[in-house]
């Protein structure tokens, strides 16, 4: 464990606990115990989460679903590169050390803003796990996420259209896709620079930030992504990383909002 997780891990359950204060999820809204039809399972009963890639009737594979990343990636999204994968610039290599000192307390997470992109894709936290849903469409992938700010979304086009040329700048960005064989390719940009790539390591994002990412579903309960960011404000070159994606079945999200919040901002000193 490097320096400073334990630190961070109770700075988090803090937070976490003063989040809950104002986060109004809908915890008895849930369907419980609904088993989802249609969905291959094991002689007693469970979920085979090793069958086949289910196919959509278009012939693609179907990444329909509720997913939760694994942890760790939202802290460290280079967590499994080598020293050197990664080459900030000067700027942003003072800005990620200042960042990371203070604990991302000036993370506009805490401010209930949104997570930004890729961080949102694997937005989970040891102490609140936050899925995103997939709804798939010929023309259209939804992105549902369920985070620990508000509910919010993303819209994929796959109609063939173009990344817009002078975007307002938004927190999500604008997304395309396409798919290679069995992987959507979904390339993202027009972000706004104010979020960072992920939580604990606050590596930086600027606004000329093109993010692509991979979609695969190896089976019928894993996922994985594979995320390139292209920052040439921010850094040298650029890098990748994959990050494991599970599905919760017979599962789905709930309702959050961060309703006037003055506090979250300040447990994280």
């Amino acid at each position: 464990m490097r320096p400073g997780h334990d630190a961070f891990g109770r700075r988090l359950i803090i937070a976490t606990a003063t989040l809950l204060s104002f986060v109004t999820p809908s915890l008895l809204a849930q369907w419980l115990n609904y088993r989802e039809p249609g969905v291959p399972r094991t002689a007693d009963g469970k979920v085979d989460l090793s069958a086949p890639t289910p196919k959509a009737p278009d012939g693609k594979p179907d990444l329909s679903g509720v997913w939760e990343s694994e942890r760790g990636y939202v802290f460290d999204l280079a967590k499994d590169l080598k020293p050197g994968d990664v080459e900030m610039l000067p700027w942003a290599k003072t800005l990620q050390a200042e960042r990371e000192a203070t604990n991302h307390r000036d993370d506009p997470l805490g401010r209930c803003m949104p997570p930004g992109v890729p961080r949102i894709d694997m937005s989970s936290a040891p102490t609140m796990p936050h899925p995103f849903k997939i709804v798939q469409t010929p023309k259209l992938l939804m992105l549902l996420y369920e985070t620990s700010s508000n509910s919010t979304f993303r819209q994929v086009y796959l109609d063939g259209r173009r990344l817009p040329l002078d975007p307002q700048p938004t927190w999500l960005g604008y997304s395309i896709g396409h798919w290679e064989g069995d992987t959507l390719v979904v390339e993202t940009t027009g972000f706004n620079g104010l979020s960072p790539v992920d939580t604990l390591k606050q590596h930086p994002q600027s606004d000329a930030a093109h993010v692509t990412e991979r979609f695969r579903r190896t089976d019928f309960g894993h996922l994985e992504i594979g995320i390139t960011i292209n920052d040439p404000k921010a850094y040298v070159k650029p890098w990748s990383a994959k990050v494991p994606v599970h599905l919760l079945p017979d599962s789905d999200l709930i309702e959050t909002f961060c309703e006037n919040e003055k506090d979250l901002i300040h447990a994280i000193p």
